[in-house]
């Protein structure tokens, strides 16, 4: 019995003990690999890949192109701090003899779309004698319209998809389903409208009456953009600011497009620089993680009421 007892501790120390060393191994595995990618990401910061650093100075004489793509919002596809970034770096630079704007966004938030078009009035202001040219190609909607309006000129395809000058707040109501499924929303809150368009309450008619004046204003403020944008290149048309969107080529007819061209064409014919340069900002690596824990963190911290401009 004793040796069977000595036998059974001798197999669980052995196996303790190559429990600890396959441990120990994976542990320097992983921290070889940590250090490896540690290595990696410095010598790709030190060159300039994740930073998307623009070599001006071997650029020469240039047309400036900063794209703008995705939905407009903070932390998103389209962030307007990463367009901004590269259109003062294409402003700035001694060799840039204009800027065009490449558009391919089907709208989003009113606060980042206006603080894109107001920095542009202040570059052009700054820089007058750098044209600034916006280039739509398959999509420029809503809050991308809103942004192009700054443009000296608009340029788009004739199959471009152009305009939805107006503002949305969407969401779901559940209430019809919590009664359904005899759910019971117990809704606490200080202050009468502190739980403003909640999903799971039932919409009351003063707050409905309160959204549709926020939704006006800001509409009235985009209309203003645009008319302060386009002076009297706009046509005379009712449905202008409905919301609806038109195609490149009736857009142009409509005065929310200058001229049917493309990037390269407008580089070349307008501006007679064919020397493209790309001043988009890149994020980095870092910088995408950072903005993505921001984002989440509003998204939980902050209200889901939201105005969109798309």
């Amino acid at each position: 019995m004793n040796e069977d007892l000595e036998r059974q501790a001798l197999r669980d120390l052995l196996t303790a003990s190559l429990r600890e060393q396959r441990a120990a191994r994976r542990w320097g595995i992983f921290f070889k690999l940590m250090t490896l990618a540690w290595l990696l990401a410095v010598v790709l910061i030190a060159s300039g890949v994740l930073n998307g650093g623009q070599d001006e100075s071997a650029a020469g004489e240039h047309t400036a192109v900063v794209s703008m793509e995705g939905m407009i919002a903070a932390g998103g596809e389209t962030d307007s701090s990463q367009v901004l970034d590269g259109l003062r770096s294409a402003f700035e630079d001694n060799n840039t003899r204009a800027v065009i704007l490449r558009a391919n966004s089907p709208g989003g938030s009113p606060v980042q779309a206006g603080m894109i078009n107001d920095e542009i009035q202040l570059l052009k202001q700054k820089h007058p004698k750098i044209p600034f040219y916006v280039v739509i190609e398959d999509v420029c909607a809503s809050g991308c319209y809103y942004v192009a309006a700054a443009a000296d000129k608009i340029y788009a395809d004739k199959a471009s998809m152009v305009g939805s000058i107006g503002v949305l707040m969407d969401g779901f109501g559940f209430t019809g389903a919590m009664e359904k499924f005899g759910v019971e929303r117990r809704l606490l809150t200080a202050g009468e409208n502190k739980g403003f368009l909640d999903p799971f309450s039932p919409l009351r008619q003063e707050q409905r009456a309160k959204a549709q004046v926020m939704l006006n204003e800001v509409h009235q403020q985009f209309i203003q953009v645009v008319k302060t944008g386009r002076g009297k290149k706009l046509a005379d048309n009712p449905d202008l600011f409905t919301g609806l969107v038109w195609s490149g080529a009736t857009a142009q007819k409509l005065g929310l497009v200058d001229e049917l061209s493309s990037v390269d064409r407008v580089a070349r014919d307008v501006v007679k620089v064919e020397n493209l340069v790309d001043f988009t900002t890149k994020p980095s690596w870092a910088d995408r993680v950072a903005r993505q824990i921001g984002v989440a963190a509003a998204t939980k911290l902050g209200s889901e009421l939201k105005l969109q401009l798309k």
